[in-house]
């Protein structure tokens, strides 16, 4: 089976110098079925592998309104479902308000990132002049696909099987105006899933919870001194870390409608450490060394402390430019982490004694870290984060960290090969937290091919086990999400931990 089954059309101008509107880029069309009886298959899919990959990524379908940023476009996913050693291949828009209405108008009606002074309708996120373009965060909880944007959009639902949009949330969306900021967590032992969004207004950020039947049952205000730009959050057993960070924009500028984003080197970063169904008044905020912080790998208990691990942005700066001001060069400068580099690191949060102590886990420049869903919010040992091409917003490796021991393992793609966040898939009956594979969305511009890439998650070194080809090559792209099979209907299993 290889099926077209839909085909947008696409209004970018073709002189548009955009760099981040070609090549690795480049904007897909068609939306497909497929399947390994019809795509190439090189190696063997593994028989003990069963449950869903899926990548999101922006999709840019029409000529951008202002400049364009690689955060801006349409989101698209791309699944593939593993069983019995074979697969089914899907990818589909996300079927926003905004896409939606952008299709009917045949152009684009919103700005993006860079320029939310040209927004002329009403917009979501944090600036609220945005698209609603879900193109960040997927995840998958209470059966059903949860599709976001970073600055906190509509809570997007989408069938996990079909990849239909089937909405914002009906059970909730109303509840929760100030949207979805990309990286909630799923605890997969209760089922439940945390949240939050950082609206330019007070309180600036409400923290909520959504149980595993789907229902909202805890949403607080938490109080922050002023308007912040957060990405992420930690859980554990028992408490959620919310994270207050000295990036955000000038708040002077602010009032005017001004988005100039600046880091105060002087403030330290704040985290908010409360019970899982606390509220603004339970938080307990620990300072910490100045910093910026994407994404974190997991945070879990160890007697009276907490533990957050992540890639931390300890001098964050804006990269200035050439003097012709080229705004291109000046956002591939600032996506570039060897500019900004993020390492490894480590917070404890002592919660009788109120200190907080650090430690620089490793000197390489990755990012985009994940562990096994089984062991996110408790103890565990491996890391698995992406490496990065110099020069550019591009993924060229993977690396693993053995968090007991020290050592590491890597596997890099080779030259113009580029990959996106992996996950971590455990074996069916798996006997250890890396008893099983990390899969990957592969992008290759020499071949002009993408693929869905499987590795042993305790043998990355080895390469991959199976290499599925995919009908084009699509974008590349950022985040991603595993979906155990026995999740894929409903948050009703006890993993196993070993």
């Amino acid at each position: 089976m290889l099926d077209i089954v839909n085909e947008v059309r696409l209004t970018i101008n073709p002189d548009n110098d955009n760099p981040y509107l070609s090549g690795p880029y480049a904007s897909n069309a068609r939306e497909y079925n497929a399947d390994t009886e019809s795509l190439q298959v090189i190696g063997e899919i593994p028989r003990d592998l069963h449950g869903m990959f899926v990548r999101n990524h922006h999709n840019q379908v029409h000529e951008p309104l202002g400049v364009y940023h690689p955060f801006d476009g349409d989101g698209m996913l791309h699944a593939m479902l593993f069983e019995n050693g074979k697969a089914t291949y899907r990818n589909r828009f996300v079927r926003t308000t905004g896409f939606l209405a952008e299709q009917a108008a045949g152009r684009s009606l919103w700005p993006g990132m860079l320029r939310p002074d040209l927004a002329a309708r009403r917009g979501w996120g944090a600036m609220g002049a945005m698209k609603d373009n879900a193109g960040t965060d997927i995840k998958c909880h209470a059966g059903k696909l949860l599709a976001s944007m970073s600055q906190g959009s509509e809570p997007w639902r989408l069938d996990p099987i079909t990849l239909e949009t089937l909405g914002p949330d009906p059970a909730w969306a109303r509840s929760v105006p100030e949207g979805v900021a990309s990286h909630y967590k799923v605890d997969n032992f209760t089922g439940e899933m945390m949240f939050f969004n950082y609206p330019e207004k007070p309180p600036y950020m409400n923290y909520g919870i959504i149980d595993r039947h789907n229902k909202l049952v805890h949403y607080e205000p938490i109080e922050l001194p002023g308007s912040r730009w957060p990405h992420d959050l930690g859980i554990t057993q028992n408490f959620t870390v919310l994270h207050d960070l000295p990036l955000y924009f000038e708040p002077e500028g602010l009032k005017r409608g001004e988005h100039k984003l600046i880091f105060n080197r002087d403030q330290p970063a704040r985290f908010g450490v409360l019970p899982r169904h606390g509220n603004n008044a339970s938080v307990r905020w620990f300072e910490a060394s100045p910093c910026y912080i994407l994404h974190i790998t997991n945070c879990h208990e160890a007697g009276d402390e907490v533990i957050m691990d992540g890639c931390i942005m300890p001098k964050y700066q804006t990269v200035p430019v050439n003097a012709a001001g080229n705004i291109y060069e000046r956002i591939r400068a600032n996506l570039d982490k060897h500019n900004n580099p993020t390492l490894m690191h480590r917070w404890r949060f002592n919660l009788k004694t109120g200190r907080t102590v650090e430690e620089r886990l490793d000197d390489e420049i990755s990012e985009f870290p994940v562990c096994s869903n089984d062991y996110v919010g408790r103890p565990y040992r491996y890391s698995y984060n992406v490496l990065y091409k110099k020069g550019d917003w591009l993924f060229s490796g993977l690396k693993r960290f053995d968090l007991l021991s020290g050592k590491t393992a890597r596997y890099e793609y080779g030259p113009g090969r580029y990959g996106s966040e992996p996950q971590v898939a455990r074996a069916i009956n798996a006997r250890a937290e890396d008893d099983g594979y990390v899969i990957t969305m592969m992008a290759d511009m020499n071949a002009n091919t993408s693929e869905i890439m499987v590795l042993r998650a305790d043998d990355i070194a080895a390469g991959p086990v199976a290499r599925i080809i995919l009908p084009e090559r699509m974008g590349v792209g950022t985040h991603a999400c595993w979906i155990e099979g026995d999740r894929l209907q409903g948050e009703h299993r006890t993993p196993v931990l070993n």
